[in-house]
């Protein structure tokens, strides 16, 4: 199993860009399916960007040519480079570890867009 913690959030203008970090450990990184989630207050958890082990990406509509998804599978780290955040974006992100029927998550990272 693999064990997911979070890290980078916090308070940044609109326009402005963070990077958040997920570090794995447990198990081997490179066979998991990784994925960023995203849950609003008051909404539901919705996907943000998901990479596969060999690296193909997939982007929600909503931050597609803002966010960019990496892996460093040697040092078992998943990364979510957000630039041109918005308040929309404004969210909890959860990091996540696919593999079959299995799927683990992180506590989750505030971050919070706003003049």
């Amino acid at each position: 199993q693999v064990q997911l913690v979070e890290s980078g959030g916090g308070l940044v203008q609109p326009g402005g860009s963070l990077r958040l970090s997920c570090a794995a450990s447990g198990s081997l990184l490179s066979i998991y399916v990784m994925g960023w989630y995203r849950q609003a207050l008051g909404s539901q958890r919705e996907l943000v960007a998901s990479i596969s082990s060999i690296g193909t990406t997939n982007y929600a509509d909503t931050v597609k040519g803002r966010f960019t998804i990496t892996r460093d599978n040697a040092k078992k780290t998943v990364f979510l480079q957000m630039n041109s955040l918005k308040p929309e974006d404004t969210a909890v992100y959860f990091c996540n570890a696919r593999r079959g029927a299995f799927a683990s998550w992180g506590q989750g990272t505030q971050v919070t867009v706003s003049s």
